[in-house]
């Protein structure tokens, strides 16, 4: 991979929508593909998309694009899922319930192998197939198991004290879902996930779709809004 300095944040982040776009075409049997199909896709230009697979090291050929299952594979490696990636769920609440029923993780490479929570209601329950322990034995966990990731879905009022004590176990990569941030050691990855701001930038493009349809919108009489604004100011 070229240096990593020159890789862009928004470069890294549009590498898992490559590789799921790259899925479906492999599903549909196409075996290669274009910058400007890529491009299309991702809503950036061929040249963004020539640029980003570039400072990877993943190169394509003029006039004839890149092999679908090679750029899968390269991008695959690059995002860490030649490999098992183990994780344990902290909190057996709706949503961490629901990210254990989620089996396509399994197919991407990462296996939900624990979960745990302080609710003795919860404790000893399963999971497809997973039991939910307390968690006070996590540590214990970690130990035998050699956790990679773990998953927070607590409360925001807990979520600092659960990634400290699961940084001090050891575990490398933490991927939030308690819609609150906090620092981690530099040898420590992390993944905030904001669902809210998610839904506010769905929303921003509302917004600016139902513009546009004002904009262009036509009334019976043919004359377009604007010339209805204008007629009603007095302009002839």
């Amino acid at each position: 991979m070229k240096d990593e300095n020159k890789v862009s944040t928004a470069g890294i982040k549009r590498l898992p929508k490559y590789y799921r776009y790259l899925s479906v075409l492999r599903q549909m049997g196409i075996g290669r593909v274009s910058s400007i199909d890529l491009g299309r896709q991702l809503e950036i230009t061929p040249s963004k998309v020539r640029q980003d697979f570039f400072n990877f090291g993943c190169y394509g050929l003029q006039g004839y694009g890149y092999e679908v299952g090679s750029l899968m594979h390269e991008i695959g490696k690059i995002l860490g899922m030649d490999r098992v990636n183990t994780m344990v769920i902290i909190g057996a609440g709706k949503l961490g319930r629901a990210l254990a029923n989620h089996s396509s993780f399994e197919k991407r490479g990462y296996k939900v192998i624990g979960m745990f929570d302080m609710n003795p209601n919860l404790i000893g329950k399963a999971v497809r197939g997973i039991e939910i322990r307390s968690i006070d034995m996590l540590q214990e966990f970690h130990a035998q198991h050699a956790v990679d990731i773990a998953v927070i879905t607590v409360p925001r009022v807990y979520a600092r004290e659960m990634a400290e004590r699961v940084v001090s176990y050891g575990v490398k990569g933490i991927w939030n879902f308690a819609s609150v941030e906090f620092e981690v050691p530099e040898d420590v990855a992390v993944e905030h996930i904001h669902f809210s701001e998610s839904l506010m930038a769905l929303s921003y493009k509302l917004k600016e779709k139902r513009t546009g349809w004002l904009a262009s919108w036509q009334p019976h009489d043919g004359r377009s809004q604007s010339d209805r604004s204008a007629i009603g100011k007095g302009v002839r």
